[in-house]
């Protein structure tokens, strides 16, 4: 679906920050729109520009608050439908209910589709988000999904500060992937964690699959929500004999004490993206580092824009 009317980028409250850098990038201005509540909590939106058959970009993660973050892109989503948009792209940095993308025990529901059929039928025509927690969820949508990786921003970090001896680690069997694909490009060893998770948020590591004596060592991951399954993997790499341990995730979520746990884990450093605006103190957050995928994003947007491939954008 091409569009002949020019790009137009909003935000609504989760991260305007980033959206302020994506327009940076893009060399233009952030959409007009008021974005409130009203005394009850009720979001109160309104587009106060023109934009008749424009080519609109909310950008939006669903991050904490997740439910109110949500209904406001779903409220947003309606506002440019009804004001005949010509396209409208949801771009969701991170995309919340990742979590529950299938029925792995009886009687639960699979929110993430739910959350995708919300979205296309609020009005999106498109989505571009990053780093989905599981790939699959692309499949649950019936309008196109660009789904890029901040593989490349955290490649080229390791690669202006390399770390010799590197082994990177998944901290479970299903990051081996992702691990892999990290260890290829930095090329490093392989290494792997046997996670058992016996209930939501609590994580119990129970050995390292790989060599990591004396080893630097990069435990990469798509999120990290309590910090609880990342410090036991550190904590299970010392054990092995790691010289040192560093991670990187995409989505810092960083629920309750994370920061904390993180500051006082066996990890040097932590780096993550602003996927999430950081909500971490800085007495809190000393060993940690937030790249920007602010450029990341932008070029997609161009790309999609200019209906070019962004398949340059993975390299």
């Amino acid at each position: 679906m091409s569009t002949t009317g020019g790009i137009k980028v909003f935000s609504g409250n989760a991260n305007r920050e980033l959206t302020l850098e994506i327009c940076n990038y893009l060399s233009c201005d952030p959409g007009a729109a008021t974005a409130g509540r009203f005394s009850d909590g009720e979001f109160n939106f309104q587009i106060t520009e023109n934009v008749r058959g424009g080519d609109i970009f909310i950008v939006q993660p669903t991050c904490p608050p997740t439910d109110a973050n949500l209904m406001e892109l779903l409220v947003m989503l309606d506002a440019f439908r009804r004001s005949s948009a010509e396209r409208v792209t949801a771009v969701i940095p991170y995309y919340g209910y990742a979590r529950s993308d299938k029925k792995d025990r009886p009687r639960v529901p699979i929110a993430a589709k739910l959350v995708s059929n919300l979205i296309a039928t609020a009005g999106a025509h498109r989505v571009l988000t990053m780093d989905l927690h599981a790939a699959q969820i692309q499949g649950f949508f019936d309008i196109p999904v660009d789904h890029l990786y901040a593989a490349p921003v955290f490649i080229g970090h390791y690669q202006e500060h390399p770390m010799p001896n590197l082994t990177v680690v998944a901290p479970d069997t299903g990051g081996a992937e992702r691990a892999r694909a990290y260890a290829k490009r930095l090329n490093a060893e392989l290494a792997l964690c046997d996670k058992r998770r016996e209930k939501a948020n609590v994580a119990e590591v129970m050995n390292v699959v790989g060599d990591v004596r004396g080893r630097n060592c990069l435990v990469v991951d798509d999120m990290c929500d309590t910090g609880g399954s990342l410090t036991k993997v550190a904590k299970a790499l010392k054990a092995a004999g790691a010289e040192s341990i560093h991670a990187c995730f995409t989505h810092a979520v960083l629920s309750g004490h994370a920061c904390e746990q993180l500051a006082k884990s066996d990890i040097e450093q932590v780096v993550t993206t602003n996927t999430i605006p950081f909500n971490g103190s800085k007495n809190e957050a000393d060993n940690i580092k937030v790249l920007s995928i602010a450029p990341l994003l932008a070029k997609a947007i161009k790309s999609i824009h200019e209906e070019t491939s962004v398949s340059s954008l993975f390299v």
